[in-house]
């Protein structure tokens, strides 16, 4: 866009562009580059991740709060930063299905860092422009090394994909390359990323014919289409406003606002425009004459959080032409909620949260903005704030004045979990940026008010200390464990080995040795939670009924009968993600929602399933039939999000432990279930016939993300 310039050197003037370098968690060596998109994030290629990561190269999930090094070159030096995953668009097939190795060609395939770099240590990003066909381009290695460059040419650009030609001397793009720049010197810009290369069959003998340094890329503009269809928001270099219709309204509304705030005669509209600019990162056109109005208020509409800028720099001697572009700048899509300065400050705070309370925004967020409509495919803080910005307000306002926006009411959620000084850094941002939108401060006391509410709530009902352990299989009668202890601020791994196998009574002790060190620091004596966390082939597995028996016990060391023990089972949760709200609303309601009791042995299990989407309001659900039809029940219940579902893994019907149980309230079931095991292995146990499974999925706690893979190498 014509004054508001992109920061940078003219076409020619730059002999290879401002890149970071990926490093490998487990060695600190290069896992592939990375392109400077902004302040503090850099564009790389998912698989990057992946390897740098120690994951599988195409892993699809989203790596959470995992942490990675991104190195870049500074003015005097290169510093090595730690990033975690912004944003994330997996590799997926043409079909969308997942990536398997030996594919030769992708979509997707982008991560979005956010790197722990001071302010202004990030080099300005570099010009980007479309690949077209002919290109001459370069690239480096993920070293930044100056030799490494490899001379390419665009050879053919088909459906989404650049294919890459390279000299027949020099060096050859290979491992490490990857999601670095593909820089075009005759433009003086970034046309795309890095992706892979091609190598001839390695179990045949070479021949003649075999293709040489041909890689290929993923070209701008197709890196913009992915970025945009993920929710990415993108400073378009006017694009936006180029195409927009000069005689729209809202459009004409806005010119009107800036000549009424901002009278172009007057020394502070150029003023104002300089100012602009340089908070969006763009240079300022000239020093002396100001943009037009069209061309100021298109770069509004292209900015993302230009109108946040403007009124930033408005409120304090302006506060009424603030007012006036709020008001104008509402009706464009486009528009963000924070200013660029806002946006990186809310950052640097956060990067400095535990990643236990980070972990449970999701949580935060369905109970600080459960007044709007929230997007929930947001995988990342980062796309889950993103998604945040774009709403107006917590949707009530008693006199009439403007709303407190969702995303300061979720900041303030998140502020009441984190001690004093995170706390009182989060709440000064908020005051800044309610001050910056005229919000009053009573409005503001009042969200703060409700949040401290929340958090005493949240205390007394998570207060308990769980342990979450996942079980999974390692040969006849052997079993791998990773365990977790979570004393209400997120679960923390604990187990240092989750290569080892067990059997039973091995696991037991090594559960036990970490129960014990929970139990006596306690400070309300309470026993804590455990949560079993299994396959759905394991739900039946009576890790309640291990014991740890060894020479020399006095004791048994049952768990079931010492420690109220649930099932858990994310793998059933988690198959289909539309029952997640069904699931999260039934828990809400766990003490007033109704108990559906499936007792017929001609039941047809897909019945149940019908009458649950008939029953909202249903909470748990007793399963007493015989074996065959249970288990596929039980599923079922628990893929359409029943949070607690109790059944008796033994063959008698019916089951006594059933009856027992549908004598206690919902949440008295842990410790109900509990005491019926104890009762079952003494002197009752004429009288306890049973043997009781609970399933758990309690929406207010967070489960640790539970497989590993393997590492796989990528270009």
């Amino acid at each position: 866009m014509g004054w508001f310039k992109e920061v940078g050197a003219a076409p020619g003037d730059r002999t290879r562009p401002n890149a970071a370098s990926v490093r490998r968690t487990a060695d600190g060596k290069t896992a592939g580059a990375a392109v400077v998109l902004g302040t503090d994030t850099v564009l790389t290629c998912a698989h990057v991740v992946n390897d740098a990561l120690g994951r599988a190269q195409f892993d699809p999930r989203p790596p959470g709060l995992d942490e990675l090094f991104v190195e870049v070159k500074g003015a005097r030096r290169t510093e090595r930063y730690p990033a975690r995953v912004a944003h994330w668009i997996p590799p997926r097939t043409r079909a969308g299905q997942t990536v398997r190795d030996g594919d030769l060609e992708w979509l997707g395939d982008l991560a979005v860092l956010r790197i722990d770099a001071p302010p202004r240590d990030v080099p300005a990003p570099d010009r980007r422009t479309a690949m077209m066909s002919g290109q001459r381009l370069r690239a480096w290695h993920g070293s930044g090394l100056g030799a490494t460059f490899a001379d390419l040419e665009v050879a053919a650009l088909d459906d989404g994909i650049g294919y890459l030609d390279g000299k027949s001397t020099g060096m050859a793009v290979g491992h490490g390359y990857s999601g670095g720049p593909l820089w075009c010197d005759d433009d003086g810009a970034v046309v795309g990323l890095v992706a892979a290369h091609f190598m001839p069959a390695c179990d045949v003998p070479p021949s003649p014919q075999d293709m040489i340094r041909r890689s290929w890329g993923i070209p701008w503009q197709r890196v913009e289409a992915e970025l945009r269809d993920a929710g990415v928001a993108l400073d378009d270099g006017g694009a936006a406003w180029q195409s927009y219709d000069p005689g729209d309204p809202p459009f004409v509304k806005l010119v009107e606002t800036i000549r009424y705030a901002l009278p172009t005669a007057s020394y502070s509209f150029g003023d104002t425009a300089r100012k602009l600019a340089v908070e969006c990162g763009r240079e300022p056109g000239s020093a002396v004459a100001p943009p037009t109005v069209e061309e100021f208020a298109g770069f509004l509409i292209s900015h993302p959080r230009a109108v946040a800028a403007l009124t930033q720099i408005l409120r304090p001697t302006n506060p009424a032409a603030a007012g006036y572009v709020l008001a104008a700048g509402q009706f464009f899509e486009t528009a963000l909620l924070l200013s660029p300065r806002e946006h990186q400050q809310l950052h640097q705070l956060l990067r400095k949260v535990d990643k236990p309370v980070l972990g449970r925004l999701p949580e935060v967020v369905r109970e600080a903005a459960k007044r709007v409509d929230v997007r929930s495919d947001g995988d990342t803080p980062d796309a889950q704030l993103l998604n945040l910005e774009r709403l107006a307000g917590d949707g009530h306002s008693d006199d009439g004045g403007p709303r407190v926006p969702a995303l300061l009411r979720v900041v303030e959620y998140v502020a009441v979990l984190c001690p004093a000084p995170q706390k009182g850094g989060l709440r000064l941002w908020s005051d800044s940026v309610a001050v910056r939108l005229g919000i009053p401060p009573a409005a503001v006391r009042e969200r703060r008010s409700d949040a401290e509410d929340w958090a005493r709530m949240v205390r007394a009902r998570t207060g308990r200390v769980r342990v979450l352990v996942q079980v999974t299989r390692a040969g006849r009668g052997r079993h791998r464990l990773r365990i977790w202890c979570d004393e209400g601020s997120g679960p923390r791994q604990v187990s240092a080995d989750s290569s080892a196998a067990y059997t039973a009574s091995e696991a037991a002790r090594e559960l036990l040795r970490v129960l014990e060190s929970l139990t006596s620091s306690a400070a309300d004596g309470g026993r804590p939670l455990v949560e079993v966390l299994v396959g759905r082939e394991d739900l039946n597995l009576p890790v309640d009924e291990w014991a740890a028996q060894a020479p020399g016990e006095i004791i048994p060391g049952m768990l079931g009968a010492e420690f109220p023990l649930v099932v858990h089972c994310p793998e059933l949760l988690h198959r289909h993600e539309r029952f997640l709200p069904d699931w999260r609303e039934r828990w809400k309601k766990l003490d007033s929602g109704e108990t559906l009791v499936v007792s017929d042995p001609a039941q047809d299990p897909t019945q149940v399933y019908y009458e649950l989407m008939g029953r909202r309001d249903t909470v748990r659900v007793s399963v007493d039939v015989p074996p065959g039809p249970r288990d596929k029940i039980v599923q079922i219940c628990l893929a359409v999000g029943i949070p607690v579902v109790v059944w008796d893994r033994g063959r008698d019907t019916p089951s006594h432990a059933a009856k027992h149980m549908a004598g206690l309230a919902t949440r008295e079931l842990p410790d109900g279930v509990r005491v019926y095991r104890a009762n079952a292995r003494g002197t009752r146990a004429p009288e306890f016939p049973g043997r009781p499974v609970l399933a758990w999925a309690d929406a207010d706690r967070t489960v640790p993300r539970l497989h590993l893979t393997d590492p796989q190498e990528s270009a």
